[in-house]
């Protein structure tokens, strides 16, 4: 394994110009975006719902439990 030359083998031109558009578009890709109402929701989802949900329960569930020196059938709940 040692002694083979990798950059000897024989490139598929398809997987190459694939590549190279990949590359183009993913380094370019803010000059193609566009505000639609999907990607509104989308980012709206992201950006506000999801944090939004996960900080709720987190608050809603905050000292409830507890997880250290449990045992077999111990309780995790604390109020």
């Amino acid at each position: 394994m040692a002694g083979l030359k990798h950059f000897k083998m024989a490139m598929d031109p398809a997987i190459v110009r694939l590549n190279m558009c990949r590359a183009d578009v993913s380094s370019n890709r803010y000059k193609y975006f566009r505000w639609t109402p999907r990607t509104a929701l989308i980012s709206f989802n992201y950006v506000i719902l999801v944090p939004s949900i996960l900080g709720y329960f987190a608050y809603a569930t905050e000292g409830k439990y507890n997880f250290r020196a449990k045992r077999k059938g111990d309780l995790i709940y604390e109020y």
